[in-house]
């Protein structure tokens, strides 16, 4: 190899000039050094140093030098690091060596605050912003942030902040801006699942479907709130959570003066004002507007009542209820009115009463002008409109429309009377 006095190189088919700047001259010297067969000696050195410093003088493009620097070790090295296993190679020793660690399933990087490992540093910072919900990543379109780079890259694409929806199921009227959120929504026609759960029957057409699914398993809850003690599994559910502290409820009744935290909880309550009832029961002739409601209806037709009071016979088909229950037990009324002295065990009870202080009747009858404050007292009075009596008596033919009636009427057959 040999240097021209033009400070031209020929060491390959490449053809540069060396443009360095002063402050890169000694690393350029080293390097040139290297590159040598036979070591330059110490007068040759400073001809170089000195021959370099007066070129750059009137060196006007030293971008140059960083490319001349690489493409020479490039030449020089031939990638001397080469994965056995993939017929892939690598320039510097630290990338090989954070490579191999994925064929030997070494982790050196351990989370403390979850039982995660990673191979790569890069990775294990990476995850780390899962704990704090740390967001660098901010689009300078809208106030959104986000944890990794690659996921601000996806959103920035051109058609997130115009709208633009390009793609078009054909199996329903949903569009999506990204061909691949496409393809995932499709494996919701075709009943494609190919994530499958290792530890359990259930599969996913989704990936992060099925990673979110995993922490059920692990119990990991990786975000946790930073104003009380409650984590949860997914970013989502938190970001709901922390509204709570600050009192937030975004989701205005154009009817009412409600306001909800979550969308669902407004679209349910839409349903008191439009009488909707889209859940409804296949052994009767019921209908309700929460899915909740008709599944704990469903435990009426099979009698099942799995939690069972401690302190009495009674057994309830919802934990709720049995916890509710044990204020009976115990003479709890943590729902305290704001307006008088009266304190409930039920918070439905403490809203209903409250009702009497403002007024409020909100659920009207759709078939006479009667409105009441309570959505069990606007069930009681639409049975007179159908002339439905639930309640009969076992010893005469007599039925009624309360509960609460017919264990008076039955005081007639076994003569009790209770008050003294």
């Amino acid at each position: 190899m040999s240097r021209s006095a033009d400070t031209k190189y020929t060491h390959c088919s490449q053809h540069f000039l060396q443009h360095a700047m002063n402050k890169d001259i000694d690393m350029m010297v080293k390097e040139e050094i290297e590159v040598h067969e036979e070591p330059l000696q110490s007068e040759a050195v400073e001809v170089l140093i000195k021959n370099e410093r007066e070129y750059n003088k009137h060196d006007q493009d030293c971008s140059r030098n960083i490319h001349v620097v690489s493409h020479q070790q490039t030449q020089v090295e031939e990638n001397p690091y080469q994965c056995n296993r993939f017929d892939r190679p690598f320039i510097q020793e630290g990338t090989f060596i954070s490579h191999h660690r994925i064929h030997i399933g070494e982790k050196s990087y351990q989370c403390n605050q979850c039982e995660k490992e990673f191979s790569t540093n890069s990775n294990f910072i990476q995850h780390q912003r899962v704990h704090t919900v740390e967001t660098p990543y901010h689009c300078h379109q809208c106030d959104k942030a986000f944890v990794l780079n690659s996921i601000l890259i996806s959103h920035m694409c051109p058609k997130t902040h115009t709208g633009e929806k390009p793609y078009q199921c054909n199996h329903c009227d949903n569009a999506f801006s990204l061909k691949s959120s496409l393809m995932e929504h499709q494996g919701i026609h075709t009943g494609e699942k190919p994530y499958q759960c290792n530890q359990c029957d259930k599969a996913f057409s989704q990936k992060g479907s099925l990673m979110i699914h995993q922490r059920i398993h692990t119990g990991e809850k990786p975000y946790p709130c930073n104003q009380c003690d409650k984590a949860f599994s997914m970013k989502g559910s938190l970001m709901i959570h922390q509204k709570i502290h600050t009192g937030e409820k975004p989701y205005q009744c154009n009817q009412c003066d409600k306001a909800f935290l979550l969308k669902c909880k407004l679209i349910i309550h839409q349903r008191v004002h439009t009488g909707e009832k889209p859940y409804q029961c296949n052994q009767c002739d019921k209908a309700f507007s929460q899915k909740f409601s008709l599944i704990k209806h469903h435990m009426i037709h099979t009698g099942e009542k799995p939690y069972q009071c401690n302190q009495c016979d009674k057994a309830f088909s919802h934990k709720s209820s049995l916890m509710e229950h044990h204020r009976i037990h115990t003479g709890e009324k943590p729902y305290q009115c704001n307006q008088c002295d009266k304190a409930f065990s039920h918070k439905i009870s403490l809203t209903g009463h409250q009702r009497i202080h403002s007024g409020k009747k909100p659920y009207p009858c759709n078939q006479c002008d009667k409105a009441f404050s309570m959505k069990g007292s606007l069930m009681i009075h639409q049975k007179i409109h159908t002339g439905e009596k639930p309640y009969q008596c076992n010893q005469c033919d007599k039925a009624f429309l309360q509960k609460c009636k017919l264990i008076i009427h039955q005081r007639v057959h076994t003569g009790e009377k209770p008050y003294q």
